[in-house]
């Protein structure tokens, strides 16, 4: 019926006022927080940086391979069994087993609930072939467990990819998961990606090592050059501290020879070891390893049992932040490579804006003459209609501080679109209803309730359609589907409730007229 309780007439108001005004903060500044919110522009809109980076996840696979090789000597060792001939050759761990020995061993990779299982079933073991006594064996990464591992290792990714992009204090970033081995990173506003490109290309693996002149034992010791790639040093690959260890890091000022430093703090197992290291190697110089490289190796002059220490190199203040940046946000679990890159400028993104700000103006404008034209007092009131129902649905993206893409005010647009095509929807049966009926209220109420049935079912197949553009789609296509997802709720809403207590006033005045539509 075209009655409208209070109670009714009171949370239509209510209602759309709460999200008018929530909309509205996006013109003006609110001291409370709940209505201090805005719509973010995304980078079409507001111009800025756009990375793909893809993980290569090879370093982290031998890492994983070269544990599990020290694990299946220490425990077969613990059994008494001998391995021999250990290795590790393209992803594959090799070794031999006396065949005295060899269903025990097989019987351990094949049993699941074996102590040495943490690979089971992400690792496949299987017999290659045997050799008078001796049975090769052959370990490696299953299809399921390559798959994990990479999930894994991109989960880890993103999240010191997030540290990072915030630490630098860019605005609204995006980062998304591509794959399982590539990571989006989306960056409005910025229009000078060099800084963040730098940063996101370094793993940040830090160690702390000591310098050796001893070459003889190879497997103990590497060479390595030190960050200018003028010279290289002897160094143990026995690592006293790493990354792992800091708890802060921070640019300072060296106030006795005013150069440019890095502070750090360690956790208290860290301190402990650096505490003993440095007691025993007074005198020696203790290399800071950064990514393969020597950042600097000062020589250790007394213990450093606090816990705290620095990290001096020849530092501008920008790269001393930017070191610091790193070391706090922790090491990517592997190196990151940027395989595309965009730039869109500001000049571009405000171009962007106006040709949509200008495409819905004027949209909405001949709407607006159509419907006035059209139907008149009906049209005024569909009119007003629109523009609350823009409201609503700005007020609800800002409610959510959604990202404003291109895609999305072609979103907005259509929503106008489709809330004018119900209404005349309503109108034109309101006319078919009025050629049988006398009754004013009795014909309108009519037009309401029989174009429901095609007004929801044509918004449903719209809504359907939004769904799968945002699980299917990506980046800007998500934005269109989401608002024209949310312009389906609003449009319904303001069509039902809004115009339909307009129209209700204004038949229940003049019921008696000949002629209303």
């Amino acid at each position: 019926m075209l009655y409208f309780s209070k109670l009714r007439i009171l949370f239509v108001t209510l209602f759309s006022l709460l999200f008018i005004l929530i909309a509205s903060s996006n013109l003006f500044k609110f001291d409370d927080s709940f209505f201090n919110k805005k719509i973010n522009l995304g980078l079409d809109l507001q111009g800025g940086s756009y990375l793909l980076l893809e993980i290569d996840n090879e370093p982290v696979i031998e890492q994983k391979l070269q544990n599990l090789t020290t694990t299946i000597r220490n425990y077969f060792k613990e059994k008494n069994i001998k391995i021999n001939n250990i290795k590790i050759d393209n992803q594959n761990i090799f070794f031999n087993v006396a065949d005295l020995d060899k269903q025990a061993v097989l019987d351990v990779f094949q049993d699941e609930n074996s102590d040495l299982n943490p690979y089971y079933p992400r690792f496949k073991s299987h017999q290659l072939d045997i050799e008078d006594n001796v049975i090769n064996l052959k370990v490696s990464f299953s299809r399921q467990g390559i798959i994990n591992l990479k999930t894994s290792s991109q989960d880890q990714a993103i999240e010191i990819v997030r540290r990072r992009v915030d630490e630098v204090g860019t605005n609204e970033p995006n980062i998304l998961k591509r794959g399982n081995d590539r990571i989006l990173v989306e960056l409005p506003g910025l229009d000078d990606p060099q800084r963040i490109k730098s940063l996101l290309g370094k793993t940040a693996n830090l160690t702390f090592r000591f310098v050796t002149n001893d070459e003889s034992d190879r497997f103990g010791v590497e060479k390595l050059k030190f960050e200018d790639g003028l010279e290289e040093a002897t160094v143990s690959k026995r690592i006293i501290i790493s990354g792992e260890n800091l708890l802060d890091a921070q640019p300072k000022m060296d106030t006795q020879n005013n150069q440019t430093i890095v502070s750090f703090t360690l956790d208290r197992v860290g301190a402990k070891r650096f505490g003993k290291a440095t007691s025993t190697g007074i005198g020696k110089q203790l290399a800071i390893v950064l990514d393969g490289k020597i950042i600097s190796a000062p020589v250790v002059r007394d213990t450093i049992a606090s816990g705290s220490g620095q990290i001096s190199g020849g530092f501008t203040f920008q790269s001393a932040t930017d070191l610091a940046l790193l070391l706090r946000s922790g090491a990517l679990p592997a190196p990151l490579e940027i395989i595309e890159e965009r730039t869109v400028g500001p000049d571009l993104g405000q171009d962007s804006i106006n040709a949509g700000m200008i495409a819905l103006a004027i949209g909405f404008l001949l709407v607006i003459i159509f419907m006035f034209v059209k139907y008149k007092v009906f049209g005024l009131i569909t009119n007003v209609t629109l523009i609350i129902n823009l409201f609503l649905l700005l007020g609800i993206l800002t409610l959510f501080e959604a990202t404003l893409t291109l895609p999305g005010i072609a979103g907005i647009i259509l929503t106008v679109g489709m809330a004018v095509d119900a209404n005349v929807l309503i109108f034109e049966r309101i006319k078919e209803e009025l050629k049988d009926e006398n009754n004013n209220i009795l014909a309108f109420d009519g037009g309401y309730t029989k174009s429901r049935t095609a007004i929801i079912d044509a918004n449903i197949t719209t809504l359907l359609a939004a769904i799968i553009l945002f699980f299917m789609g990506s980046g800007p296509v998500k934005g269109f589907a989401v608002t024209l997802g949310v312009g389906i709720f609003t449009t319904l809403f303001s069509v039902y409730f809004i115009a339909r207590l307009f129209t209700s006033l204004y038949v229940t005045r003049n019921k008696n007229k000949e002629k209303l539509i």
